[in-house]
């Protein structure tokens, strides 16, 4: 019986020794590549677009959460599992044994060391998880990530809201805003980290390595507040009382009403 999947074939094999091969199953692993996904939905349209299992097929594996409950995540936190990289996989993987692969790979990444990391600072994977997804969306700058890490650490530790702007853009299911307003921070969401302090349910990403790590060897420091720079820089000024954060994010606004961005 020939097996199906994707294979190589030289044009120099003989006739039985294509079919050898067909036969046996060995074929050639294509290489995913994700990044920058920020839903269930997306991470399965660019995956099934690679292998056997389609987008339908892959979201309806996460939409029954029996299917990995007994690993310890739900739905709105299973997308930490695809932390972004390449991976060899087989044509012919199903949805489950794709989650199974990845699962693997989840738990390579999470050894006794990074465990250990994130014990020091009272979380676990997914909380570190949640925090790099957010750090991810809100820091174009690498160099400042580690820095951001410790903003929202203190935060926490202080019992003080997390007002992270990416997690209102996840909430209202609305990345095309550049400009997060009062209007947008009234959203009744668990996902709304200016009403709700702690975690949201879940990563608003797949939290990409850089972000894993920024978050375990987060920066010591007591800032409490960062504002982007007015010129637009991609870096921010960081504050440690609310008076200082004031000023720099009305410089910050004042620019954005100058350049006419007001959404």
């Amino acid at each position: 019986m020939v097996k199906p999947g994707k294979y190589v074939i030289d044009e120099e094999l003989s006739y039985n020794s294509l079919i050898n091969v067909l036969r046996s199953g060995r074929q050639t692993p294509v290489r995913i590549t994700f990044q920058n996904i920020r839903t269930l939905n997306q991470l399965a349209g660019k995956i099934g677009r690679q292998i056997e299992a389609d987008s339908i097929q892959i979201m309806n594996f996460f939409s029954d959460e029996s299917n990995y409950s007994a690993d310890g995540f739900k739905k709105e936190s299973v997308i930490a599992v695809f932390i972004p990289n390449t991976y060899e996989i087989y044509r012919n993987t199903d949805s489950r044994s794709l989650y199974s692969r990845m699962l693997k790979e989840y738990r390579v990444f999470w050894n006794d060391e990074r465990k250990a990391k994130a014990k020091l600072e009272g979380l676990d994977p997914i909380e570190v998880a949640i925090l790099a997804s957010i750090i991810d969306d809100e820091v174009s700058k690498p160099d400042e990530k580690q820095r951001i890490a410790g903003v929202y650490l203190n935060r926490l530790k202080r019992g003080m809201p997390l007002q992270a702007c990416p997690t209102i853009k996840f909430a209202l299911n609305d990345f095309t805003i550049t400009r997060v307003l009062y209007k947008h921070l009234q959203i009744d969401s668990p996902y709304n980290t200016y009403k709700f302090t702690g975690f949201p349910p879940g990563p608003i990403g797949c939290p990409s390595i850089e972000g894993l790590e920024a978050v375990l060897n987060s920066e010591n420091h007591d800032y409490l507040f960062f504002a982007a720079k007015a010129d637009f820089s991609g870096y921010h000024n960081f504050s440690r009382t609310l008076t200082e954060h004031n000023h720099y994010a009305a410089i910050y606004q004042k620019e954005l009403d100058k350049r006419k961005i007001f959404k």
